[in-house]
């Protein structure tokens, strides 16, 4: 599901699960309780994505910007523009705005448009991780196109990436989580992507015409800008 504020700034959501507990400040209220409501994957065994809290634009521009991702710490402080993204704020502002929805896959052949409330309300609720419908557990297939940075405001995002020259081996129409399940696992570790799971606060940039598939590790809600 995807709200296009600006052409170069991408506001996207995927909520996955059941009904929020009502009063959850920390987790937005978008966080799942309940049966059936534990993720259906677990994070990398080991982050090869560095992370910096102290890089300075010179060095991004040196070792980053045009050659490999990189997990950016203590950027900025989007405390206001997290608060507007609670599950409260966010129905109250847009419940009755009509948004787009389309399979989790390269093409995204199905596409419904339905009102945000709706969607919120009805739709969200645990999924049995053999399902792969709603719920923890989904992600968007690998795909690649100009260079960009994506910031977690709630929940956790898992990310697999892969230079131009190394192009992953998936299948266009089956999910992030079929990938990881049936194809990841026989992998060697030559022909592993870089991978780490996003942290709310964090913001990943990832270079130009770099391979990339994300997993949704629980309710997740993030931003990102993508670079012309």
């Amino acid at each position: 599901m995807e709200t296009g504020a600006r052409p170069l700034l991408l506001l996207v959501f995927w909520m996955l699960a059941a009904p929020a507990r009502p009063g959850s400040e920390g987790d937005g209220g978008w966080r799942r309780h309940g049966p059936g409501t534990a993720a259906a994957v677990a994070e990398e065994e080991r982050c090869t994505v560095e992370r910096r809290s102290d890089l300075t634009y010179a060095e991004f521009i040196q070792h980053y910007a045009f050659s490999r991702p990189v997990i950016l710490q203590g950027l900025t402080d989007n405390s206001r523009f997290r608060a507007l993204c609670s599950r409260e704020r966010l129905l109250a502002s847009f419940g009755d705005n009509v948004v787009r929805l389309s399979t989790a896959n390269t093409y995204s052949y199905q596409k419904v448009d339905i009102p945000f409330q709706e969607y919120v309300e009805q739709l969200l609720h645990p999924q049995d991780p053999a399902s792969l419908g709603n719920g923890a557990g989904t992600g968007v297939p690998f795909h690649w196109h100009g260079p960009g940075f994506s910031e977690v405001i709630y929940g956790r995002k898992r990310w697999f990436l892969y230079p131009p020259e190394k192009t992953p081996k998936f299948h266009p129409n089956k999910t992030t989580l079929s990938w990881l399940q049936d194809t990841y696992p026989a992998l060697t570790p030559s022909t592993r992507p870089l991978e780490c799971t996003i942290q709310a606060g964090e913001v990943l940039y990832f270079p130009d015409r770099w391979w990339h598939a994300t997993l949704n590790l629980e309710t997740s809600v993030f931003i990102s800008t993508f670079l012309s």
